[in-house]
């Protein structure tokens, strides 16, 4: 599966801040590709635009053979009954 996008250390936002002017997150997402968010000088969350969210979340074409493979071992038998 891919990698989530890891946003720069340099481009963080405290969250008080954040709440304050989303807006500004918003922008920097845009700008940057993802914002980290901290609480107490740490850092707690990271923003990223919902389409890379979304491309985050798909499998791989490697993923998606491997499960099928072991679907079709684990099933086997019921395949080659239902091919006669």
């Amino acid at each position: 599966m891919e990698a989530i996008v890891l946003a720069d250390p340099e481009n963080t936002i405290a969250i008080s801040d954040a709440n304050k002017n989303f807006s500004l997150v918003a922008r920097q997402v845009d700008a940057n590709g993802a914002v980290i968010v901290t609480r107490n000088n740490k850092p707690a969350y990271i923003v990223i635009s919902y389409p890379a969210a979304r491309e985050s979340e798909r499998a791989s074409n490697e993923d998606v053979l491997a499960v099928a493979r072991h679907y079709m071992a684990d099933h086997r038998a019921a395949f080659e009954a239902l091919a006669r």
